[in-house]
Parts: C-alpha cells; structure tokens; sequence
C-alpha cells in the first residue's frame, strides 16, 4: 500500500514537470535547429538572429505550421508580384492566399532576411542597433510585417522567454560549438584552416566573424581590401559616404555607423572607408599602439586598426573626445595580465 502511495506522489510530482517540458521543447528544439542558420543571416544581411528566431518560431509555430512543414516557408512570406518560384494556397488575412514554398528551411530564412532588407518599408529598420531588439519589433509591426497587434509584444516576449538576444552577440562557430549535432550547418561557413591566411584582395567574396564566407553584392571592377578581417575600400575624388553605401548596396546609417560616424561628413581622397563593422580588437599581434604626436585621434587610430571606437575607449578608459598626447601607449588588444597598466614611455 505504502509503494502505492509512493508512486502515486511521485507521478503527481512529476506530471506538472513533464507537461511543461513537452509546451517548452518544441521552441527549444527551433532555435537549437535554426539559431547557427540565423546568426549567419545576421553577419550576410544585418537582420537581428534574436529577431529572425523569434519571427520564425511565431510565424512557423515552432516549425510545425502547414506552411513550414510542406513549404518551407518558416516566415509567412508571401507570393507577392516579383515571386517566380514554387507557391501553396493557404488561408491568412484572406481565404486561399498565395505563399512562396522553398527548396529547404534555409532559403525561406535567406529570402526573409532579403525581403526585409530590400524593400522600402523597412530600410530604416537597418539604422537601428543590431541589439535593439525591441526598438526592431516595434518597427516591423509599424512597417506592416503583421496584421496582428500585438505582434511587437509577442516578439518581444519570445526573445526575453528565450533569451534569444545572446545569439546577437555569438559568431556561427560559437554556435555550431554550443548546439552540437542538433543544429543546421549554413552552406557559407567553412573550416578556419581552409580560409586564406592573409585576405589582402576582396572582390566577389570576403570573410566576416565566425568564419563565415559571405558573397557580396560588391562591383568586381574595384579593388577593395582587408584590414583586421574586415573589408574596406579607399575613396576617391567626388565620393561621399552616401554614394559608396548606394554602390554597395548598404544604408548611409550603416556605412556610417560601421566607421563610428555620425553624420555624412566630406570625405577626402584616400580616406579608408570600412563596409563591414570593425572589430572590437586589433588583429593578433598587434597589442599596442604609440601615440607619434598631438595631431592624432582616436577616431583616426580605429580607422588604421579597424577597431570599433566604442571598444577602444573602454579598453584604454577614456571618455569621447580624449585628447592624445605624444607618447601615449594605447591598448589595441586586451592585456595580456589584467590589471596591470601599460607604461607611457
């Protein structure tokens, strides 16, 4: 009677356990699957990962959604006029609507990230910070993405109840790392040891954290270049910032913002003009830098190294604006013992 008893109790126990486990896995299993597929997106399109999970478990229902499941449509995304491949009727807004169908999951998170980046109504998404995730579900419920709303809401909340936004600070490999085998390989990463050791040229391909191999819409007829892993180009006479970024198909807040800009200022001949967001460190090997004289800045020295500006400052501890001295030495990497300050020679 007493074992009973027992097994009773501890069925009662872990009943409410397992109910909860089974409402929570289907969204774990999601971002578990999708999250490496999403971060790539990211670096290729400069789409939020915790943003694209989140849509992608609320427009798919975690993937089992009948548009998912016999589509491969992960987004809810449309036919639409300009839509050439293969379509499924489904109900929506409307009885029987039209809905693209995709080859593979990968390809409807490639098409969303290009349907959002691509059209009108949401380019100014793209001047937002990439960690801004609800200024980013906000705006895609004041574009038009949904009907519903209180869509920004349930991003919102999906993002915090999974704590998605670690994905916005992870690289591909990280979370390739993390997952293990439950996760989908994106055709674009490749093996560190395969990749050039030294990327001087970039023309129709260059190299973005994670190891990722991502294919730019860039013109081939110029040369651009690699500093830090991160590609750049030298201006020349009559270019301004907004005339490169229309070149290669990026946002004038982009542009300015990946060389710590705020304003379209003039730019002169010669001037390195980055099209990826630098580094928050120099490049291995490079630990320090010595200030030669007064006239230089810390705008000026991130731009050599191609180090974030934000990043700079708080690893050498200074404030916007800091005035450098001849002789300064300047952190362009992490010190190697912690809490020891490097010496000003």
């Amino acid at each position: 009677m007493k074992k009973h008893i027992l097994s009773l109790v501890l069925l009662l126990v872990l009943l409410p356990m397992s109910v909860a486990q089974q409402s929570i896995l289907p969204q774990v299993r999601y971002i578990e699957k999708y999250a490496a597929i999403a971060v790539n997106e990211m670096y290729r399109s400069g789409v939020p990962a915790s943003i694209t999970l989140a849509q992608g478990i609320i427009e798919s229902a975690s993937g089992q959604s009948v548009l998912a499941v016999k589509g491969n449509n992960h987004f809810g995304i449309k036919c639409h006029k300009n839509w050439t491949g293969a379509t499924m009727r489904a109900d929506d807004d409307r009885r029987n609507e039209c809905f693209r169908v995709y080859d593979k999951a990968e390809d409807s998170f490639r098409d969303h990230s290009d349907f959002l980046r691509y059209r009108d109504r949401y380019k100014f998404l793209f001047d937002l910070p990439i960690t801004d995730y609800k200024a980013w579900s906000y705006g895609l419920k004041q574009a038009g993405y949904a009907t519903d709303p209180s869509y920004a809401a349930k991003l919102i909340k999906c993002i915090e109840d999974y704590d998605l936004t670690r994905y916005d600070q992870m690289t591909v490999t990280e979370v390739l790392m993390r997952a293990g085998d439950t996760a989908q390989t994106p055709e674009e990463v490749v093996e560190e040891s395969t990749l050039p050791e030294s990327p001087h040229t970039l023309e129709a391909a260059t190299l973005v954290p994670g190891s990722v191999m991502e294919e730019y819409r860039f013109s081939l007829s110029r040369q651009l270049y690699s500093k830090n892993g991160v590609p750049f180009l030298y201006s020349v006479e009559g270019e301004s910032y907004r005339s490169i970024a229309k070149d290669y198909h990026l946002f004038l807040g982009e542009i300015l913002r990946f060389n710590d800009l705020s304003s379209d200022e003039r730019l002169m001949p010669g001037t390195i003009v980055y099209l990826q967001p630098k580094k928050k460190k120099a490049a291995p090997g490079v630990d320090k830098y010595i200030v030669g004289g007064d006239y230089e800045t810390i705008h000026g020295i991130c731009q050599r190294f191609a180090i974030k500006e934000k990043a700079f400052l708080k690893l050498n501890n200074l404030t916007p604006g800091a005035h450098l001295q001849e002789g300064d030495e300047l952190l362009l990497r992490p010190a190697s013992r912690p809490g020891r300050k490097a010496a000003r020679k």
